[in-house]
């Protein structure tokens, strides 16, 4: 932008503007306010040096470092010498500007200080008459504004209230406000009314205010307005202690013992009472009059403090004033705690005329605080300890340790297969059968013992002075309650726990340290069919670190594709032909190798990662299925399913999209499933085969044999195959009872028409057996070991008959 464009903007500015050529230093431009500001003509300004209407150093300084190179930006105080030489203090700022990206220059701008100090001076001289007019009133003056800030105070108000010097040059609102409630014998009240007042910006109120030291202040309360509108409000304080005699003063304080909601007793010299409140009558249970002229300590009593009486007495002889917490007797019911505070009044001679007793009820506050507490260290359903409270025993029995060197336990106890109680019945006879069993835990510990609750079905139990023989009796116990039988809405059933145990200073040194411990030894309970106890040992973190972190690994290689699935043949007895595989999963997993299923597969089904990853392999076995009957050589594919596979709502629609999506006829497809998943929920499952069978898909049963093997399932459930497990094939040839077995299982499939499969064969005359038994296929090493696609796809071209090799 030219100088000539600039111009214009400029000069509607009230600020005084000059744009200097600082090659030169010569006056480009200025507007009318700079015109004006310097006293002179803008043709007398323009080509002028800058140097002579700004000629401090500073300026000179600046104009000299930029023929030097050196561009800044400059902003300070400094003198404009006008046109008729006098020096005015001016508010300068220097800024390098870049015109239509020409040569630099810089633009100056100034505004006068001069007329602000005016103003200034005249606000400070009306402040001062403002000042003057406060502190010539005889009335102690506060001011604040709507929000409770001190704006100003007279040295009156100071006087009245006994401030301390360093608060009078020293502006310190909390510390003003906490001096006047220490200065009044109901801090609490005081500040009550104060926050009752702030929320009323437009009320007006007059209070009586009693001290500490024996004063009685009045109290004229208005809001302070500008323009109509509260802005904040004005406090009048007044000493009206001499202004009447006592009995002048008793009569004007009726007035707020009549409205206090506190207890108000009044008495004389020798602390008989002189009149008490309407508020102090219905705490006692007194009629008006009925204590009059009776010792007031006769009322009051402290049982952990015996002297009160004489504490009190000498407090008020010194100070004027005493506080303590007491308790009202009452003829009928329970006392009644009090905050008592006793100010002492004295006559213009120091003589001691009456006793004032204010009384705050605390039981409410009591009931309160007591309740906090509870809930603050109880846990809400089963009143037992919670961890806040266990942290601080425990705590407690840490320092106890280390100073005699005696050792505890910890026990974690957690309810085996609660979730289904919870899920089956409802959360609320959950929380009744773990209100039942936490009183049955209790009943097994001592009263130097912890029984805490963690939250849901997870107990931690803190054995004072244990060692492993007693933690271990303790677990016994709780195991043993833990399983009798439970009766609930007419509802009888069993529980059982799993329990681990740390034990200090071995396991751990703090609480969170134990109860880690001692969640990894319950931890391994479960796994190994819990309704029992372990103690903790320094392997089992190993152990769990490593499955987290396989848990992870798995993770991200199902992500990554690090998976693949091998097959391995299946052959008919009669003719030896390859009539299917079974797909097995295998894991590339990096930095180790190839790792079998046995050693991941566990992990994932405890995660639940293996409902993903078998749906990976369908998907995965499916495709590959399809791809062989494509290329004219269709194999039949079989696949293990987990049971939380099985369980999910959606698998049956799962397998049918599979089919559709590569192609492949239900057929060469058969889905082996385990005998718990079949008994896990009967109706749902005979549902689920009912669905895949309608599909055209085989079903068969893995593993038969090793469970449950119930024939009421077997003849409902429309399974094709059973596959015996190859523990009874391993010894099938020299023990009778395996072949026994073996041969009845043959026989009870062909009677209800199921084809039957032996797994593990791996020895010829296995195999042999099995021909003789009417086994109808058989897989295991004797035939071929599990093999990449590829592999058996050259498999099965280079053996076109019998798979009789091992």
């Amino acid at each position: 932008m030219s100088i000539l464009h600039c111009a214009p903007l400029t000069e509607g500015l009230l600020e005084a503007v000059l744009v200097v050529d600082p090659a030169s230093e010569c006056i480009v431009s200025v507007n009318a306010a700079a015109v004006r500001l310097a006293g002179s003509q803008r043709e007398a300004m323009v080509g002028s040096r800058i140097r002579e209407w700004l000629p401090e150093p500073q300026d000179a300084t600046y104009w000299d470092e930029w023929q030097a190179g050196i561009v800044q930006t400059l902003e300070s105080q400094t003198s404009l010498r006008r046109a008729d030489g006098t020096l005015l203090r001016v508010q300068r700022r220097f800024s390098p500007i870049h015109p239509n990206g020409g040569a630099p220059q810089v633009l100056v701008a100034m505004q006068d200080l001069h007329a602000a100090e005016r103003t200034r001076q005249h606000l400070e001289t009306l402040l001062a008459e403002l000042r003057a007019a406060l502190e010539s009133t005889s009335d102690g003056i506060l001011v604040c504004d709507l929000d409770g800030h001190i704006r100003a105070f007279n040295r009156t108000f100071a006087t009245l209230w006994a401030l301390p010097e360093a608060l009078l040059t020293q502006p310190d609102d909390a510390a003003v406000w906490g001096h006047l409630a220490a200065c009044v014998p109901d801090a609490a009240g005081f500040q009550a009314r104060l926050n009752e007042l702030q929320r009323s910006p437009l009320r007006e109120a007059h209070d009586l205010i009693p001290l500490r030291n024996g004063r009685l202040l009045e109290r004229a309360s208005r809001p302070q307005l500008a323009r109509g509108r509260p802005i904040g409000r004005v406090y009048v304080f007044r000493d009206i202690t001499e202004r009447a005699a006592t009995e002048a003063k008793l009569r004007l304080a009726a007035q707020v013992f009549e409205s206090s909601l506190d207890a108000i007793i009044v008495t004389d010299a020798a602390r008989r009472i002189v009149a008490c409140n309407p508020a102090a009558q219905r705490l006692a249970g007194l009629g008006p009059g009925d204590a009059q002229g009776d010792p007031v300590d006769a009322l009051l009593q402290s049982a952990r403090n015996p002297d009160w009486a004489a504490q009190r007495d000498a407090a008020l002889a010194q100070q004027g004033y005493w506080e303590s917490e007491l308790w009202l007797r009452r003829d009928s019911g329970p006392g009644v705690p009090l905050w008592t505070s006793w100010v002492l009044l004295r006559d213009d001679g120091g003589r001691v005329l009456n006793t004032v007793l204010f009384a705050k009820d605390l039981s409410e506050k009591l009931e309160a605080q007591r309740r906090i507490e509870q809930l603050a260290y109880t846990d809400p359903l089963t009143g037992l300890p919670n961890r806040l409270m266990l942290d601080e025993r425990v705590g407690h029995a840490i320092r106890l340790a280390q100073r005699s060197g005696d050792g505890f336990a910890l026990l974690f106890l957690d309810l085996d297969r609660f979730k289904s109680i919870n899920d089956s019945l409802g959360h609320l006879f959950g929380d009744q059968v773990l209100v039942e069993v936490a009183a049955r835990l209790q009943r097994c510990l001592r009263q130097t013992d912890t029984l805490a609750r963690l939250g849901g079905d997870e107990f931690v139990i803190h054995l004072h002075a244990a060692d492993q023989g007693a933690a271990e009796k303790a677990a016994q116990r709780m195991i043993a309650a833990v399983t009798q039988p439970v009766t609930i809405d007419e509802m009888q059933f069993t529980l059982s726990c799993s329990i681990g145990i740390a034990m200090y200073p071995q396991d751990g040194t703090s609480l969170d340290a134990l109860i880690r411990c001692a969640d990894t030894a319950m931890y391994q309970v479960k796994e190994r069919g819990k309704g029992h106890y372990r103690f903790y040992q320094p392997q089992m973190s190993t152990e769990l670190l490593a499955r987290v972190q396989t848990d992870h690994a798995l993770r991200e290689g199902l992500h990554r594709g690090e998976f693949e699935l091998h097959y391995q043949p299946r052959v008919t007895v009669r003719t030896g032909q390859i009539d299917g595989c079974e797909a097995l999963i295998r894991w590339h997993r990096p930095g180790t190798g190839l790792v079998m299923p046995g050693a991941f597969i566990p992990i994932a089904e405890e995660t639940g990662l293996i409902a993903a990853l078998g749906a990976w392999v369908l998907d995965t076995a499916v495709a590959q299925a399809a791809r062989w009957a494509a290329e004219g050589r269709p194999l039949q594919v079989a696949v293990n399913v987990s049971a939380l596979q099985f369980q999910q709502p959606h698998f049956v629609q799962d397998v049918a999209q599979a089919l559709q999506r590569h192609g492949l006829p239900p057929r060469l497809l058969e889905l082996e499933l385990t005998e718990s998943i079949l008994i896990r929920d009967a109706e749902e499952a005979l549902a689920k085969l009912r669905s895949l069978a309608a599909l055209g898909v085989t079903l068969s049963l893995d593993d038969f044999g090793t469970g449950f093997s119930s024939l009421a399932y077997l003849k409902r459930f429309p399974l094709h195959r059973l596959k015996i497990d190859r523990t009874f094939i391993a010894a099938m040839p020299e023990d009778e009872a395996d072949a026994a077995i073996v041969a009845a299982i043959v026989q009870m499939g062909h009677a209800l028409a199921m084809e039957v499969v032996a797994e593990g064969v791996e020895r010829a005359e296995q195999l042999h057996r099995l021909r003789s038994l009417g086994c109808d296929h058989c897989q295991g090493f004797w035939f071929a070991r599990p093999m990449p696609a590829a592999a058996l796809r050259a498999h099965l071209d280079g053996v076109p008959g019998a798979g009789t090799a091992g």
